[in-house]
């Protein structure tokens, strides 16, 4: 795989038409998933995804091929939507767009449960919701989110386990869950990864 991806990242390098769109094709969904969750919004994902493409081939001539490319790509994509976020704080003609969400409707038999996990969610400091993001519904293993977000593994454990801490206190002040029905909360904390929304790919140029 690390040979298949510099092969490809020569082949960009070069200006290749096909070898770009391979590389948009094989990342895109990816990244505008994670984008609509930390943005919570899908004009914002959209936005942020082109911008995280163009970070990216501007800057392919960096990356250390003796490396996996998806961290790197995926730490790109985390440092650009702090970056959105801190300027759409500054935008109060913005501040509706806080609470809108792309996310689908949940259909299991929990929707207010995921309605309040996810609102929650939106809660957490920046840190916490990306490495919850990533782990619970991107499912990337803890390698992975440690090297995007440029941490060691033992932080970003210490990171998902104090976020899943205050979603837990949020559900047991909203009276959603008692110490006995914690664990419950957990497995469906858990199934969060595979409800990832049915949102169709942004247009690129």
């Amino acid at each position: 795989m690390a040979t298949e991806e510099a092969a490809l990242v020569r082949r960009c390098l070069r200006g290749e038409p096909e070898a770009i769109r391979a590389l948009v094709d094989r990342f895109q969904t990816e990244i505008f998933s994670l984008c609509v969750r930390l943005l919570s919004h899908r004009q914002d994902a959209e936005d942020v995804t082109q911008e995280v493409f163009l970070r990216i081939f501007r800057s392919l001539k960096r990356w250390d091929s003796t490396r996996p490319l998806k961290p790197w790509i995926i730490g790109i994509t985390v440092n650009r939507c702090r970056t959105w976020m801190a300027q759409r704080l500054r935008r109060p003609e913005l501040a509706d767009y806080l609470h809108e969400t792309a996310a689908a409707p949940a259909t299991d038999d929990a929707p207010e449960l995921l309605s309040e996990i996810h609102a929650a969610l939106r809660e957490l400091r920046p840190e916490y919701r990306e490495v919850f993001v990533l782990f619970h519904e991107q499912g990337q293993p803890y390698d992975v989110i440690a090297q995007a977000v440029g941490r060691p593994v033992g932080t970003i454990k210490t990171w998902l386990h104090r976020a899943r801490m205050e979603i837990l206190e949020r559900l047991r002040r909203r009276g959603m869950v008692t110490s006995e029905q914690e664990p419950g909360v957990r497995g469906q904390e858990s199934e969060v990864r595979g409800r990832r929304s049915e949102i169709g790919k942004p247009k690129l140029p």
